[in-house]
């Protein structure tokens, strides 16, 4: 075979949560009661908006996760060997970014280093200059005044380009739509453009409009100049924020799979059995609450640092030795950020226990066990839904805050924490180097707010009381009121 197929820890985890999530998806759509809340978030225009720029992420995060090792030629033939160095399909598809080092800093888009450096002259002199860039801008021969002629040529074909691409796609929506619900191509198209669909298809493709004006001339450009410009080293800036999603959806996701169990289980036991249990559980989540989060992690990370310096030939490749760091970075987060949801839950299984049919299950002799799976544990999804929802822009944040004080992920993975640590001293320099920070932070800011929003949505259709109209009285009672029932005083 050409290559060697590599599936690391947190690729498996990531193959796992996307299995659970088509099953669940598969699951929801058989059974209405599941499926209306859906639906809601369905027709929110600011959530389907925010989803696609979330897929977009999500598609990346997940071709960046097919890792392999391509196979090497070995002289005079013989015994088969594969490269040492991990790579992913995403590093295939966009491969010219990640192979085009300069020598160290450059701007966005420039032809030239951004430190003079001393250069020796055909007849033997040596001046000090900016030297010329080995890959940016190299097509030009006169940068001075081709450069800019040449990026607003190229950036208006990428444009036209992208329109076309936001064409065909309007167009195929349109078809779609039309063959599911039966109806003529000209009239599903007109009823998106004038916004008339109970899904926000026609924000959902102004979203997706934007991402292509954006992500073509970008992806154009990026084959000729340095659209971020380069570190320290040389590296594309841009190929290294691209990588950093990986990391952030990671973090995001794979914490939450820790974080749920813990949550889940001692929060409902705890409000559902209360006595000792209760005691017990909260003096736990009450004690690991206590500890300064980030030097519990710290420690944690330490730890596990020492201990994987101690067992080197455990792991073949730097890659696989950073992917079991993060993996147990993720742990660690997990097992510090369940107890305010575990609060949540055993809030809420003290009011469910109190209730009509858990009394009744109780009074006909219905174990523990079938009621909390078949009673409680259903009516606290909601929570449990919108939770892990907002919780996963907060998560993404942490990460970045950790490696930025270096207990994050290891320093030789991309991530926007270890960016805008790198970053921290080059704000120091006369004059600043500036393009690092700022495309970690446009690209964090961007899918933090995306997350965001989309929480914004789920809450507003999973929230009972928002859902079925709940008012809360100030005496306490909680009535539910139906339309053009009379007003209670």
């Amino acid at each position: 075979m050409p290559f060697k197929l590599v599936i690391l820890w947190t690729d498996a985890l990531i193959y796992v949560l996307f299995a659970v999530v088509l099953f669940s998806a598969w699951y929801i759509r058989q059974r209405e009661h599941l499926s209306a809340p859906w639906r809601k978030v369905g027709r929110s225009g600011y959530g389907m908006c925010s989803l696609v720029i979330l897929m977009v992420f999500v598609v990346i995060g997940f071709l960046d996760s097919l890792h392999y090792r391509p196979r090497v030629e070995v002289a005079g033939g013989g015994k088969i060997s594969y490269a040492v160095e991990v790579r992913s399909v995403f590093d295939a598809i966009v491969d010219p970014l990640g192979k085009r080092p300069e020598r160290t800093y450059s701007a966005p888009f420039a032809a030239y280093a951004f430190s003079k450096e001393t250069v020796a002259l055909p007849d033997g002199t040596e001046v000090r200059e900016f030297p010329r860039l080995k890959y940016g801008a190299a097509h030009l021969k006169n940068p001075e005044r081709d450069l800019p002629t040449d990026v607003a040529s190229r950036a208006i074909g990428a444009l036209g380009l992208a329109a076309v691409l936001w064409i065909l796609l309007t167009m195929a929506v349109a078809a779609w739509r039309a063959r599911r619900s039966d109806g003529d191509f000209s009239g599903t198209l007109s009823s998106i453009i004038h916004g008339d669909t109970p899904v926000p298809w026609r924000a959902m493709l102004v979203t997706a409009g934007l991402l292509l004006a954006i992500a073509v001339p970008l992806t154009m450009l990026s084959s000729q100049y340095h659209v971020m410009g380069t570190d320290k080293v040389g590296q594309d800036v841009f190929f290294q924020s691209l990588k950093s999603i990986r990391t952030g959806l990671i973090i995001g996701t794979l914490t939450t799979l820790v974080m749920l169990p813990f949550a889940l289980l001692l929060g409902i036991m705890a409000g559902y059995f209360r006595g000792w249990v209760d005691d017990v559980i909260q003096y736990v989540y009450t004690t690991l609450s206590s500890i300064p989060g980030v030097l519990l992690i710290a420690s944690a990370v330490l730890i596990g640092q020492a201990w994987m310096d101690l067992h080197p030939q455990m792991f073949e490749t730097v890659t696989q030795r950073a992917d079991v760091r993060l993996l147990f970075l993720c742990l660690i987060l997990g097992i510090t950020s369940w107890t305010g949801l575990c609060r949540l839950l055993r809030g809420e299984a003290l009011k469910l226990r109190e209730m009509e049919y858990v009394q009744a299950a109780r009074a006909f002799g219905v174990s523990d066990r079938r009621i909390i799976l078949q009673h409680l544990a259903p009516n606290v999804m909601h929570i449990i839904l919108i939770s892990v929802v907002m919780d996963f822009s907060g998560l993404v944040l942490a990460e970045a805050v950790l490696s930025y004080v270096g207990v994050g992920v290891d320093p030789s993975m991309i991530s926007f924490g270890t960016m805008i640590n790198n970053a921290r001293l080059e704000l120091a320099r006369d004059p600043a180097v500036w393009w690092s920070l700022a495309s970690a932070f446009v690209l964090m800011f961007v899918l933090v707010l995306s997350a965001n929003l989309f929480s914004d949505a789920v809450r507003d259709a999973f929230d009972p009381r928002i859902r079925t109209g709940l008012s809360i009285f100030p005496a306490g009672r909680v009535l539910k009121l139906r339309r053009g029932a009379p007003a209670v005083g």
